[in-house]
């Protein structure tokens, strides 16, 4: 294995090029889905690492419970200072392990007291939207089976009709395309490689313009929709009741409102996945794919020659 059991632990930088260039150059369902779907596979990867790593370098440490011929000469040199990155390793897992157990306990239960919450309070259910009394503007999508939309009586009064309608189209798009998965999957990628930190950025940024393409498209105007944003932001500088973690309409956490007004009111952005429209983006997706392949192939190559030294090392 060598020093290229390391590889995966730093090869996320290659995917911060791409996780600039995919906003402004992709259309927003793409660069949601290409940035979700790298930033896992590098993740897991470089998880994949720290575990080969802990296994390699504490094998040989007085106490621990795997077996004493996986301490063996052959063993250790796997890698290089095995034990110093073997107890580096402990910690990085461990640290690893502890933030995504929280993040996904954290997920679950916002869930189940946003549902308890929407169930105890009195409110007013049309389909699948449901329209709370309180002084607060805020909407949010709450996934779930089924899944509601969740608008507060200010909210919509804040709003004219085609407004409120785009708002509502909004969050229907985020439950139709499940967002908060993509949403969930890279805040665990960024748990497990702060390196990743970026695409998360990026993701609740595209999932949002997602949203909005989605509700242009049903309302026929995006001036409209774009009117809808800004207004909704001007009355909403935060969405209180809003779970953290799920997409809320106009929230400053996801992104920047101006930019996402500006998409709106430029041309339909094209829904073409490749090649995309700048040789720059071209050149940064291509970047994120080797620097994803390479994390693959280098995690497969330690794993099975990791496997090998092992098996050959204990006894039958």
């Amino acid at each position: 294995m060598g020093v290229f059991v390391c590889l995966p632990l730093v090869l996320p930088l290659t995917a911060l090029p791409i996780a600039r260039l995919a906003e402004q150059h992709l259309h927003p369902r793409s660069a949601t889905r290409l940035l979700a779907v790298v930033g896992t596979l590098l993740a897991l990867c470089s998880t994949l690492c720290l575990g080969l790593l802990v296994v390699v370098g504490t094998a040989q440490l007085p106490g621990n419970p795997l077996p004493d011929s996986w301490s063996d000469p052959e063993v250790r040199d796997a890698i290089p200072y095995e034990v110093n990155a073997g107890i580096v390793a402990i910690g990085a897992l461990a640290a690893v392990l502890v933030a995504c157990g929280w993040t996904v306990c954290r997920h679950v239960l916002l869930r189940v007291r946003a549902v308890r919450a929407l169930a105890a309070a009195p409110s007013v259910v049309s389909g699948d939207v449901a329209l709370l009394p309180d002084s607060e503007p805020y909407a949010y999508a709450l996934p779930g089976g089924p899944g509601r939309v969740v608008v507060s009586t200010a909210m919509a009064e804040c709003l004219d009709a085609d407004e409120y309608r785009a708002l509502i189209a909004h969050e229907r798009a985020h439950l139709a395309a499940r967002h908060h998965r993509y949403l969930l999957a890279v805040q665990l990628a960024a748990r497990a490689n702060p390196f990743l930190l970026p695409l998360r950025t990026a993701v609740s940024f595209s999932t949002e313009r997602w949203a909005d393409e989605e509700a242009a498209r049903v309302v026929g105007d995006r001036r409209v929709v774009a009117v809808a944003v800004g207004r909704a932001a001007l009355f909403s500088h935060r969405a209180p009741a809003a779970p953290v973690g799920f997409p809320a309409f106009a929230s400053p956490a996801a992104g920047p409102v101006p930019r996402r007004v500006a998409a709106l009111l430029a041309p339909v952005p094209s829904a073409r996945l490749w090649p995309p429209s700048s040789a720059h983006a071209s050149f940064a997706a291509l970047v994120a794919g080797a620097g994803t392949a390479a994390s693959a192939l280098s995690s497969l190559n330690a794993t099975v020659t990791l496997v090998g030294i092992l098996h050959a090392a204990t006894p039958l």
